[in-house]
């Protein structure tokens, strides 16, 4: 995968890094199913670390496909039923254009304008100000945005923050996005499968005491240790692609939004509006990392899936020749009522009127 320098080359990117993260779900899966086959067979059968290891790497042919299939029925769930799983977690609703017709008359021409089929519209009752598109094909694209938007935002704000989902949903942005959230869910999933599965067996070693002279000196412990290692590994790893999703989208996606509105004023006004109020309680982190704007955490910048609002409104200043509102010169004052012309120039003009010879 090169990098991106413009709009085509990003969207061929997404295609690759999409399949490049389902491959990667499926190795993770490995990962954690191996440590936790090993945590397992230190528990039940003990013996030297050797022993462990052979004894778990022997189980694998029979647990890998188990979890390779669920992993496939996650990912088909995933992709089919993405739009409903998140609107669940959110407690978004769909709106009609008879309940919201503001939403409908600002995105309806930006779609046109694209030839781009109308995205589903959504709203989530919150005072915070936010943002995103959902969706990985036309018949469930999706764009999401809190009642605290709609009433802190005037028209061509909001008309901004639409079009930078709408050019999120073009960018093919979405669909990466939605391959991330998958993988946290089954990372989240396995991980509490492996709490449960680790105090079950605390209960049944406590129960089996007179065992732990002949379990001395075995490799039980050691074989406990790697498998935690492995499974931080992978947790680790799933990290690490949450956090390499590119932020140059977030920049495509202000450039796009610009292209569609030619009012870069309007969406550096909005950001500015945003900025600072867009956590939503309650939301998971892998739907926050799909707004417009994702606070970032106690680390700061380094970790967040987005570029500060600073950042952006510094590259649409300095690209799109954007103002902050501060620097916006005064409006002309408005003419009540024009001057009559004089009569010289009604007689003589070229556009007066000339008596017929």
């Amino acid at each position: 995968m090169g990098e991106a320098f413009g709009l085509y080359t990003h969207i061929r990117n997404n295609r690759w890094r999409s399949g490049f993260l389902i491959v990667s779900l499926f190795v993770l899966v490995a990962l954690i199913t191996f440590g936790f086959t090993l945590i397992i067979e230190s528990q039940s059968g003990g013996g030297s670390l050797q022993a462990i290891l052979a004894r778990a790497a022997s189980r694998m042919p029979y647990f890998l496909p188990v979890a390779f299939g669920l992993t496939a029925l996650w990912v088909m769930i995933g992709f089919g039923a993405n739009t409903a799983m998140i609107a669940w977690a959110t407690g978004a609703k769909g709106v009609t254009r008879e309940e919201n017709p503001r939403l409908y008359r600002l995105l309806e021409p930006l779609c046109i304008s694209r030839g781009m089929t109308m995205p589903r519209l959504m709203v989530m009752e919150t005072e915070a100000l936010n943002a995103f598109a959902s969706g990985v094909n036309e018949k469930q694209f999706t764009i999401t945005v809190t009642t605290g938007l709609m009433n802190e935002l005037n028209d061509a704000e909001l008309e901004a923050v639409l079009a930078h989902e709408l050019t999120h949903i073009r960018n093919d942005d979405v669909k990466l996005m939605i391959v991330a959230v998958l993988i946290a869910g089954v990372v989240s999933f396995f991980g509490e499968m492996i709490v449960r599965g680790a105090r079950f067996s605390n209960v049944q070693v406590t129960h089996r005491g007179g065992d732990d002279g002949d379990r001395r000196g075995s490799g039980a412990g050691l074989a406990v240790v790697i498998g935690i290692v492995i499974l931080v590994v992978a947790w680790f790893l799933a990290v690490l692609i949450r956090f390499s999703l590119s932020r140059s989208r977030e920049y495509l996606a202000d450039a796009g939004a610009v292209e569609l509105t030619k009012n870069p004023d309007a969406l550096i006004s909005a950001l500015l509006k945003i900025s600072g109020r867009a956590d939503i309680d309650g939301v998971p982190s892998g739907i926050m990392d799909m707004c417009i704007e994702n606070d970032p955490n106690d680390f700061g910048d380094i970790f967040s899936t987005h570029p500060s609002i600073a950042k952006r409104v510094q590259a649409l200043q300095a690209y799109a020749g954007g103002l902050l509102p501060s620097q916006k010169p005064p409006a002309p004052p408005v003419v009540k009522q024009r001057e009559p012309l004089p009569r010289i120039v009604e007689q003589r003009g070229p556009w007066g009127r000339h008596p017929f010879p």
